[in-house]
């Protein structure tokens, strides 16, 4: 190689490393510029841009600085040596659109303050590792066609993806107002001295009002929100009162930006379950005054997510409640099941149920309608709007019944199932008089008027047990069976009673009964102070058959007998459940000699809440007939139809008992049967 070969080579590597300088001092040049540069003179640019893309008006009215930070990628890597930019702009606002009732602002921000990892831009990424602000002030607003101010213009989907990583405030406030949601209220956030803190970071203060009931509340939380790490709780505390209706929560929430773990204590009280709808969405029947406590533990999925309270425990009314639900999201309806006891239960709890309960007690849970006063059979009517929001599968197990002395029930057993707003309780069971009563009941809401189907079955009760406050009938033996099959059309119990149609069937037979409550029955007022005098005896008897024959809502008496070795007693007439009305007529038939007797028939007429018993109500004997009359024709004992009958049977009773074999039946809601008289 000669020495004329050593200039061509001197020439490429004198432009290489001339342009290696070049480009040492275009990227120092540039670095000089950001350094150096105003970003001041940046704004009128950047609030353009902001302003088309949200179709608002924006503006950064304060400073805007960009500052130069170290790396807080991993250490080990290379790109620790990539410095960060972090962007700081104070007075923020963007504007309402013109029909916001919130102030002319959407947002007022006094700083604003973020990092960006700078390699992600290459991948269409915008990763903020932290995003603090300061004095923030929010206004949300929806209108009651549905638009708010929180959403924007859209030109189509975005390449970019932001990922924020934290989340910082200080101080500021948050509102919300959504007359859909019936939403009035305002959050005053503040950060909590370091003395206060207990691992909380800020403290909250929220008012306002939530379907016209006042809401007011506090809280505190964690200083710093991580949206991303899915292993750092995130700690919260509240107690917020909405109208009468309390909740109070502590625990923790991991990856917040989706609800990936939450884990509670939550305790709920208010002055009925049902007024909890509107703030969870989970139908809950009426109840009196409760208070329950338990973890919930919550996780949100693609459908929803899956929400269970566990463990609970509590009271409603003046009966204990524990047990464990579980919410589940998923289409069509979401599902709520699980099981729920009681072991000792107050019957009187049970009443707003079915809009039993007091005028007072309807007034307080604030969701009753008051029942008339001179009707006894509950008017207000069920919410069957609220069914089709959701499916449930719930039992229900009341162990001990703490109840009045006149009623024997003993036990309640219950399985709810809701589907396609189709309310089953299959089965519906109590503990009564020492027997068994059985119910299988089925409301279809799915139509403007429930259509009802319910069969009854009682078997079993005793009958000294089922009177336990007539003294009289303690020393009576025997035990009633029956069946009902009834159908119905309405919205309250009273209406779907005024509606009902189908039979009622009884009996009693192989039993002894209290002779002076035939002797009452009778009206033979000497034999009636006699057996005051000298005591009270049994006599046989050999059957007590009831028939009844329901047409919208009346109750037809096609049979009502009670034979025994010393009387024979008919009953006939009718029970009006639309009136509530009674038309009843005793007719007792001596087989022996009395010492004296009225022979005269017993009247039972006049209203269920005020009935009236005839001939004389001077005449002793005429409290214990009433009591017998209106005892097995009340409301809750004509729902005891019975069966249960001896084949070997031999008496006069014979034809009733065969008759009592065949069991009811009720036509489709809404349907009446031709149904012939048997007497």
């Amino acid at each position: 190689m000669t020495a004329s070969t050593f200039p061509s080579l001197r020439r490429p590597v004198r432009w290489l490393l001339w342009s290696i300088a070049a480009l040492i001092a275009l990227i120092a040049l540039c670095v000089a510029l950001l350094l150096t540069f105003d970003w001041n003179r940046a704004k009128p640019w950047l609030n353009q841009r902001v302003s088309e893309a949200t179709g608002r008006n924006f503006a950064i009215r304060g400073d805007l600085v960009l500052t130069w930070q170290k790396s807080q990628a991993d250490l080990d890597s290379w790109r620790r040596w990539v410095p960060w930019p972090r962007l700081s702009a104070k007075d923020i606002v963007l504007d309402n659109p013109d029909w916001a009732k919130t102030g002319p602002h959407m947002a007022e921000i006094g700083q604003l303050t973020f990092s960006l990892s700078p390699l992600p831009l290459l991948a269409h990424r915008i990763v903020i590792p932290s995003l603090e602000l300061d004095t923030p002030s929010i206004a949300l607003e929806r209108k009651p066609d549905g638009d708010n101010n929180w959403t924007f213009k859209s030109s189509g989907p975005s390449a970019w993806q932001l990922e924020l990583q934290k989340l910082a405030l200080a101080k500021g406030t948050v509102r919300l107002l959504d007359p859909i949601s019936k939403l009035n209220i305002k959050a005053d956030i503040d950060s909590l001295p370091a003395a206060s803190a207990e691992g909380y970071g800020i403290g909250w203060k929220v008012g306002g009002t939530f379907n016209k009931a006042a809401v007011s509340g506090s809280g505190k939380a964690g200083a710093v929100l991580s949206l991303q790490n899915s292993t750092t709780p995130y700690p919260l505390q509240a107690s917020v009162n909405i109208g009468k209706t309390a909740i109070a929560i502590q625990g923790t929430l991991t990856k917040p930006s989706d609800l990936a773990a939450l884990d509670l204590r939550l305790k709920l009280s208010g002055a009925s379950m049902s007024n909890l709808y509107p703030l969870t969405g989970i139908v809950l029947p009426a109840t009196p005054p409760f208070a329950t406590e338990g973890r919930l533990i919550g996780k949100l999925n693609s459908a929803g997510g899956d929400w269970t309270y566990d463990k609970f425990s509590g009271r409603v009314g003046s009966s204990d409640l524990s047990g464990t639900l579980e919410y589940i999201a998923q289409k069509p309806r979401s599902l709520l099941k699980g099981s729920l006891l009681s072991n000792q239960l107050k019957l009187q709890d049970l009443a707003p149920l079915i809009g039993a309960d007091s005028n007072a007690s309807k007034a307080n849970r604030g969701d009753g309608v008051a029942q008339p006063s001179n009707k006894v059979l509950p008017v207000e009517q069920f919410d069957t709007a609220r069914w089709g929001s959701i499916d449930a599968d719930v039992k229900f197990t009341g162990r001990k019944i703490i109840r009045d002395k006149d009623l024997p029930i003993q036990d309640l057993v219950a399985d709810l199932h809701l589907k396609d707003s189709v309310l089953s309780l299959t089965p519906l069971n109590f503990g009564v008089a020492g027997g068994n009563l059985v119910s299988n009941i089925k409301l279809d809401g799915s139509n403007k008027l429930i259509k009802a189907e319910m069969k009854i079955s009682a078997r079993h009760l005793k009958i000294k047990q089922l009177f336990p406050t007539l003294a009289s009938a303690q020393a009576s033996l025997g035990e009633i069976n029956g069946d009902a099959s009834l159908s119905a059309v309405g919205n309250s119990v009273a209406s779907l009673l005024a509606s009902s149609n189908g039979e009622l069937k009884t009996l009693i037979n192989q039993g002894t009964i209290s002779k002076f409550l035939l002797e009452a029955a009778g009206l033979n007022i000497g034999n009636v102070v006699i057996s005051k005098l000298f005591g009270d005896k049994q006599v046989k008897l050999n059957c007590l058959a009831s028939d009844f024959a329901v047409t919208n809502g009346v109750m037809d008496a096609r049979t009502f007998v009670m034979d025994t070795d010393d009387a024979i007693i008919n009953v006939e007439g009718q029970v009006n459940l639309a009136q509530e009305s009674l038309a009843l007529t005793i007719n007792p038939k001596t087989k022996g000699l009395r010492i004296f007797s009225l022979r005269s028939p017993l009247h039972v007429t006049g209203s269920f809440k005020n009935p009236d018993v005839g001939v004389d109500k001077g005449v002793l004997a005429l409290k214990a007939g009433g009591a017998i009359a209106l005892g097995v024709l009340a409301p809750v004992a004509a729902v005891l139809p019975l069966i249960n009958i001896s084949p070997d049977q031999q008496s006069d009773c014979a034809g009733l008992l065969a008759l009592a074999k065949e069991k009811p039946v009720a036509p489709p809601p809404g349907k009446t049967l031709r149904l012939k008289k048997t007497h």
